[in-house]
């Protein structure tokens, strides 16, 4: 059992009310198309992070925070206080929630990894009997050489 499982369910049930609010009630035309991707409540209730994401880029999610972090903030604490039932409505601090483009940009990377390595994996044979053959000869050098007598393996690090 979590220790702050009512926490997350008063989390989800503001981030489903929230959600209608803005789609809903805000009229404002300078706020665009977000997206609440998630509502951390604090223990003790007093105030929520809200994760949201928009349509317009990172130029435009700082834009939209300004917005709902300053004006619009009042009239959704109000809005939200009437339609969920509880004591203490909790005051909202908007976020923009990054991690939707670091998963785009990871996911970009991985597939430029994988069609890379289908060409690198034809190659990797030569490469590596090339590599093979330096090496040896770079040992065969070094043990020749006076100054060489231990080897990097048995020197302490």
């Amino acid at each position: 059992m979590k220790e702050f499982d009512r926490t997350e369910r008063i989390g989800s049930e503001l981030k489903r009310e929230l959600y209608q609010v803005l789609r809903d009630e805000v009229r404002d035309p300078r706020l665009g198309n977000i997206t609440v991707q998630e509502v951390r409540v604090v223990r003790d209730l007093s105030h929520a992070k809200v994760f949201f994401t928009c349509f317009g880029g990172e130029e435009d999610a700082e834009e939209q925070a300004r917005l709902l972090n300053g004006r619009l903030s009042g009239f959704v604490r109000h809005a939200l206080a009437q339609r969920v039932r509880l004591r203490i409505m909790p005051q909202l601090h908007f976020v923009y929630d990054a991690s939707i483009l670091a998963g785009e940009h990871l996911s970009h990377l991985i597939d430029v990894a994988v069609q890379g390595s289908g060409a690198a994996t034809d190659d990797a044979p030569a490469e590596t009997a090339e590599t093979a053959h330096s090496v040896d000869g770079a040992d065969a050098a070094d043990a020749s050489s006076p100054a060489s007598s231990t080897d990097a393996r048995e020197q302490p690090q």
